[in-house]
């Protein structure tokens, strides 16, 4: 059986606690490979070897940096496809999926390569009798990531490139559902140039998650995941006196108001709910139709939804692959299973749900509740699987309202042709992220990604220019130059002269 251990100081370095935890190939059910899960000594030789990396890396010229990040990027490019093969067979996502996955983190890699302009300072001259004052921005040190298994890839390349970029160094903490994606990506790191001790990866379990909030050494913290996970490590890094960014759950609304293209919507909302089998934080998971288009509106997703061809991540005609456990699938079911006798009608039944020749993978189909509460369980949880609930409104008002009641915070889109509408919803709206007339609305690199209420904690949202100031810190550097032709002015114990 394959066996995914640590990478530390440029170099595989064997699991020594003794500890394994299986890796599921989600289209079979079968356990392909073992990953080591980090003891709190294991992640202190790591976190010493960041330490140790940081005292030339954190001096290091901007032009030996971005050599580097260029030439990771054409590595990552050219080895796109086997990145997203490891995605496919840990994770189960369709290929066509994960190689989007791959696309989306090159996207920060290249904003990365950019980093002499995002880290040039500020200089004011003579502020005052020959002073000049400089803001200048400057590494922390040793960061750490914490990363799902939905974007085994791309949620680690929003971190450490910013930060590797900045003169920080890393250490990696991924998923250990799906864990050798992180580890391919730190070999081609290596293969680019980046020093050794640079970017570290450590498998692990909570063990491993608790030595790196509590290591005096790991100045920041990121954090991608569920809500309560996010909130335990916000409270626990920043008791101990850590910089935090960290992104929880979702529940994201789209708004289609009766003057909407309802093609266009019915289109958008399958790919929106079901893409990744709704396993991403940016899924929509709840359509609130408004006014008397409700029915319509659900008739044409269920048509849709009814002919997406679900199957294993590597067979090129699936556009769905299975979920990432079976343990997952089951409780996702459960809200299906459920949903009727708290109010909804269930257009779509996805439970029970199987792939000839594949009957042991983890799989469910897609499923549709119609007319779903807003006290339902369906509604008040994120489900994170294949499952879209419809929820009706009278008026464009009643909707905003119903939408902003949401503990949850991440993303919002709505559909209409009316621009004052929209105008009215991206300003009323309270969300990170508001897509109009498109569905998952996820900036671009340059700008950057996070959300609202529960749906964030810490001041900084992850990758762009919010990305840039968290793996930084500040500095004003206050200058007097005598000038040679002038004797000392003497002792002055009064306020520096500004007029």
């Amino acid at each position: 059986m394959k066996t995914v251990n640590h990478w530390i100081g440029g170099k595989t370095v064997e699991g020594a606690s003794g500890n394994y935890g299986p890796v599921t190939d989600p289209a079979t059910g079968e356990v392909t490979t073992q990953v080591a899960l980090a003891s709190t000594a294991e992640v202190d030789a790591a976190v010493r070897t960041a330490k140790e990396a940081f005292q030339t890396w954190g001096q290091s010229s901007l032009a030996a940096r971005t050599k580097v990040l260029f030439a990771y990027r054409a590595l990552l490019d050219a080895h796109r496809d086997e990145i997203a093969e490891l995605i496919t067979a840990e994770h189960g996502k369709v290929h066509s999926d994960a190689l989007g996955e791959v696309a989306r983190g090159l996207e920060i890699v290249e904003l990365a390569c950019g980093i002499t302009t995002q880290l040039k300072g500020e200089l004011s001259t003579s502020v005052s009798n020959r002073v000049d004052v400089a803001a200048i921005r400057q590494p922390l040190g040793v960061v750490a990531g914490i990363t799902p298994f939905n974007f085994p890839a791309m949620v680690p390349m929003w971190m450490f490139p910013l930060a590797v970029a900045c003169g920080n160094t890393f250490v990696l903490k991924p998923s250990e559902k799906d864990p050798s994606a992180a580890n391919r990506l730190a070999e081609l790191a290596k293969e680019a140039g980046l020093p050794d001790g640079v970017l570290n990866v450590v498998h692990g379990d909570k063990v491993a998650v608790d030595a790196l909030l509590g290591h005096p050494d790991v100045v920041a913290v990121s954090f991608v995941g569920s809500t309560p996970i996010a909130r335990y490590i916000h409270t626990t890094a920043a008791a101990n006196g850590k910089r935090v960014q960290a992104l929880g759950g979702a529940k994201n609304h789209m708004l289609v108001l009766p003057d909407a293209d309802l093609d266009a919507a019915a289109d958008a909302a399958v790919s929106a709910a079901y893409g990744s089998a709704g396993e991403r934080c940016m899924a929509i998971s709840a359509v609130v139709a408004v006014g008397s288009i409700g029915d319509a509106l659900v008739e044409k997703i269920r048509e849709r939804a009814e002919k997406i061809k679900i199957g294993p991540g590597n067979d090129p005609t699936s556009e769905m692959g299975p979920l990432i456990t079976a343990a997952h699938r089951d409780k996702v079911a459960s809200y299906v299973k459920g949903a009727a006798d708290q109010g909804a009608e269930v257009v779509l039944d996805g439970t029970g749900y199987t792939v000839d020749g594949y009957e042991n993978g983890h799989w469910i189909g897609l499923s549709l509740l119609d007319h779903v509460r807003t006290d339902s369980d369906a509604y008040r949880d994120e489900i994170f699987g294949p499952v879209l609930c419809v929820l009706r409104a009278e008026t464009y008002e009643e909707g905003v309202a119903l939408i902003n009641a949401s503990p949850f915070g991440n993303g919002t889109a709505i559909f209409t042709r009316d621009g004052g509408a929209a105008r009215r919803f991206q300003l009323e709206i309270q969300a990170g992220m508001v897509g109009v007339n498109v569905p998952i609305p996820v900036p671009v690199g340059y700008h950057s990604f996070g959300g609202w209420k529960d749906s964030l904690f810490g001041d900084h949202h992850i990758y762009g220019n919010d990305g840039i100031h968290f793996y930084t810190r500040g500095k004003v550097v206050t200058t007097r130059w005598p000038d040679p032709s002038e004797a000392p002015a003497g002792v002055d114990l009064g306020f520096p002269r500004n007029h």
